[in-house]
């Protein structure tokens, strides 16, 4: 029997990856306009982007605990092994309530197997994450396999985000409202990246363009084994220049799959639309 793998919607995955391969969906909560939705199940990102361009602000939550409990249960009783590849416990709560919520299924199932996993990763650097885990779940491999596995392939995952509109990030405290204005001015676009599972500012640079080639070139610096990688891009509702950025890729590299996909309500209601999002791998693995 496979190991099982689980994930939360912020890996960025589309619906029809989790509807396609059996991985299993903790769907994040978000909270618009008064009403309560189910990250990709009941809410899709088209209408959270929408809705911000229209001036409304989406809130985000962690994996409700019942569902987490639900699920893990569910495997409990039926003996099966399983993975859960877990968002950057620095950007959500879902990976403390998932560990408190197995400690309570394995008192009533002691030999429950179940790992799990902060990648410290968001968006597609967890989604790749957790393509890796299936991966190697399909080819057979043990559950302290493929934790070793994709613990290692998480840690040397970079991202590079840049974002349109700097007021996004300033609503949710990621820059100051006096900078996201000068920002807004000057055409100041900020590059940031992921540290230990948090977003940090890398650089600001001047002109949306100018950016994309500094990705292309850190990932130049930053990236090994790149032509024998799944190279990511999501984006905040702009996939015409997620598709350019890729072209950029293309031009310097041969890597085995641009894979490409929307950033989600987890990220996505913080960073704003027009957010480019690009993740690589810093060792050949």
């Amino acid at each position: 029997m496979n190991v099982q793998i689980i994930a939360d919607s912020a890996s960025d995955l589309p619906l029809d990856f989790f509807e396609n391969t059996g991985v299993i969906l903790l769907p994040l909560g978000v909270h618009l306009k008064g009403e309560d939705y189910e990250d990709l199940l009941t809410i899709q990102s088209k209408d959270i982007y929408d809705e911000m361009k229209a001036g409304h602000t989406a809130k985000t939550s962690q994996c409700n605990p019942m569902t987490v409990k639900e699920v893990f249960t569910g495997l409990a009783e039926k003996g099966q092994t399983a993975l859960y590849v877990a968002f950057s416990s620095e950007l959500s709560g879902t990976y403390q309530t998932a560990v408190m919520v197995a400690n309570e299924v394995r008192e009533e199932y002691p030999d429950f197997k179940l790992a799990i996993i902060d990648t410290k990763c968001a968006s597609l650097g967890c989604g790749l994450a957790v393509r890796r885990a299936l991966e190697l779940s399909n080819a057979g491999h043990s559950l302290d396999e493929i934790e070793e596995s994709v613990k290692n392939y998480a840690e040397h995952m970079e991202h590079l985000f840049t974002v349109d509109d700097l007021e996004y990030l300033a609503r949710g405290g990621r820059v100051s409202k006096a900078s996201a204005f000068v920002g807004g001015l000057l055409n100041i676009k900020p590059l940031l990246h992921v540290e230990d599972g948090k977003l940090i500012p890398l650089e600001k640079i001047r002109g949306r363009k100018k950016v994309f080639r500094r990705m292309v070139e850190l990932m130049k610096e930053r990236g090994q084994g790149i032509d024998n990688q799944v190279i990511a891009i999501s984006h905040g509702d702009d996939l015409e220049t997620a598709e350019e950025l890729k072209a950029m890729i293309l031009e310097e590299f041969s890597p085995k799959e641009v894979f490409i996909n929307m950033i989600g309500s987890a990220v996505g209601s913080h960073s704003g639309p027009g957010t480019i999002a690009l993740f690589f791998l810093n060792k050949d693995l």
